[in-house]
């Protein structure tokens, strides 16, 4: 078993549950701005080979500038590479593979109920894999967050959410909020190392995993070479989801740890929200103003529960 190299190893302060807060914010940030790039992306550029070259974008990026972590650790990490290989292939690749194939048989509407199930599958994972204790508060923060994501998701007309129906689609997003979980629980296993030298063999797991994608598009017919606006979407992904994102979700898990970090995942769809209102000319009504407030409401109540523990 790899050793505990992203868990807090003594309480942690104010200034670092505030620096692990803005990590965190930034990673959901960069995590909603990519649900508005996937739907620019329609017609630019087939889902695949996005994929693909999301991680080559992203490889190239931590080999220019960040090789020397990498290169420095490497006697540390060629002891686990098998496992954190395939945490990059599983937490990074096969989850946006499994999104974007769910993608084409269920609704837009259901992919965001279930993605807000990400913090549920951390917390039962921390709690019946890692003997993470839990409190009342907690589960009921997150509850709270959950309600805030559906009605975000349904648009505040929960008729909606009754009428929904479970299709292959659905089990698709369920197994890749599965696997992002598991690979959030990992994280605690992880060496003693600098983070960037962990992501940089993440990403070439992720690298691995994806490069066949693109070849298998191509047999079935569906691969589309990018446009020009195509390639700046890649470019656009490569830097915020799949860098930075990456990268601070990692640094903030090191901090306070994968069962408060998850819950910070119900922030994705209230970004993708806001951001398609600022930049692609969506009205912004009500429900996403009492969806915002149950979100920040159930963050805020599972942060000082498990915080007042400590």
């Amino acid at each position: 078993m790899l050793q505990s190299a992203l868990e807090p190893a003594a309480p942690v302060t104010t200034n670092q549950n505030l620096r692990a807060y803005g990590y965190l914010l930034i990673t959901t940030l960069c995590f909603g701005m990519n649900a508005n790039f996937g739907k620019l992306a329609v017609g630019e550029i087939s889902p695949m080979l996005m994929v693909a070259l999301r991680w080559v974008g992203t490889i190239s990026l931590l080999l220019v500038f960040f090789r020397r972590p990498f290169i420095r650790d490497w006697p540390v990490l060629r002891q686990h590479w098998p496992i954190l290989v395939l945490m990059g292939m599983l937490g990074m690749t096969a989850f946006n593979a499994l999104f974007y194939v769910a993608a084409h048989t269920t609704s837009a509407l259901n992919m965001g109920i279930l993605q807000g199930s990400i913090p549920m599958f951390v917390l039962v994972g921390a709690v019946f894999l890692l003997k993470a204790p839990i409190r009342l508060l907690q589960v009921l923060g997150i509850v709270v967050t959950m309600i805030g994501v559906i009605i975000a998701t349904v648009g505040g007309d929960l008729e909606r959410l009754a009428a929904l129906a479970f299709q292959r689609g659905d089990l698709l997003m369920i197994l890749a909020c599965i696997l992002y979980a598991g690979y959030s629980l990992m994280l605690r296993r992880c060496p003693p190392v600098d983070p960037l030298a962990l992501f940089t063999l993440f990403a070439l797991g992720a690298l691995a995993a994806a490069l066949p994608l693109p070849f298998i598009e191509a047999a079935m017919g569906r691969l589309q070479w990018p446009t020009p606006f195509g390639w700046v979407l890649v470019v656009l992904v490569t830097i915020f989801p799949s860098f930075l994102a990456q990268v601070f979700f990692i640094k903030g898990v090191s901090i306070i740890g994968p069962g408060r970090a998850g819950i910070f995942f119900n922030l994705i769809p209230i970004f993708a929200a806001v951001i398609a209102v600022l930049f692609l000319g969506e009205r912004f009504y009500l429900f996403h103003a009492v969806a915002l407030a149950l979100v920040l409401g159930g963050i805020g109540l599972s942060e000082w529960a498990k915080r007042h523990e400590e």
